[in-house]
């Protein structure tokens, strides 16, 4: 776990493919006002030890990785997210209400809309990666290879990323590529917690969990091609509160891409 600076915290969880490191622009713009945690979730980047690619995938799901943070104690938080970060955080503020100050989200699907935001003939090709990371293959062809695991993620930062050059991440690289961290990162999606498993669940619900009362700002990234910003006139659905900023110039990787815009709605509920 990263601590910098002091003040009211602020708890700042990553995404996949990620780690601590997307929040490496964010943190200098707070630890003037805030103490800024960003924790290597269970199972990603730094926080892989070796072993953990041999574990059930339902040791990193998402009530684990909640269950981690819990034990982190911390007093209410500003808590941004995401990617993987953002449906951890709406989990965490559900689980532990006391503990959260306000919510600083990257793009946001509301239950809603996920059934069509996933499935739909429209955008399921998008989530091709799910699939592929259920499989045996992607460790045979990934895993230990420090030149696949490069053009993998190359693959994400150039396609989700409106400014790639921003978010490539060397350090990223290293803590994918050491053998068997590519396999642990990929258990969430193996666990069910993935977008793609919360949307099949979801066929067919009509009634979904209750909103959640917490100030929020969402900022959503118009250029990312998985979460479209169509989606993000349902956010209110889900946080009612919210304060949803579109942001033309930005894709998926909202700390990186947005870091100034992040950072001044956290500097707000601070």
């Amino acid at each position: 776990m990263e601590r910098s600076g002091s003040g009211a915290p602020v708890l700042c969880l990553h995404g996949w493919p990620g780690g601590v490191s997307d929040y490496r622009l964010l943190t200098p713009l707070l630890v003037d006002v805030a103490e800024v945690v960003v924790p290597h979730l269970p199972g990603f980047g730094r926080s892989f030890t070796p072993g953990d690619e041999l574990r059930p995938p339902s040791d990193f799901d998402r009530a684990h990785l909640v269950a981690a943070l819990g034990e982190l104690d911390l007093a209410p938080a500003v808590v941004v997210g995401y990617d993987v970060g953002i449906t951890t955080a709406v989990a965490y503020a559900r689980e532990f209400p006391d503990r959260v100050r306000a919510l600083v989200l990257g793009n946001t699907l509301a239950p809603s809309v996920t059934v069509e935001a996933v499935l739909s003939d429209e955008y399921r090709p998008e989530f091709w990666y799910q699939d592929f990371h259920q499989l045996e293959l992607a460790r045979r062809l990934i895993d230990s290879n420090p030149a696949a695991v490069r053009t993998y993620l190359e693959h994400f930062w150039s396609h989700w990323g409106a400014r790639p050059e921003a978010v490539v991440d060397e350090q990223l690289v290293e803590d994918y590529s050491r053998p068997g961290a590519f396999t642990a990162s990929v258990n969430w999606y193996r666990s069910g917690s993935s977008s793609l498993y919360t949307a099949l669940g979801l066929r067919g619900v009509t009634e979904f969990p209750p909103p959640l009362d917490v100030p929020a700002t969402v900022i959503w990234g118009a250029q990312d091609p998985i979460f479209p910003s169509r989606f993000a006139s349902a956010v209110p659905d889900l946080l009612p509160r919210a304060d949803v900023r579109v942001l033309d110039d930005v894709g998926h990787f909202t700390p990186i891409e947005a870091a100034p815009e992040m950072a001044e709605a956290i500097r707000s509920y601070l």
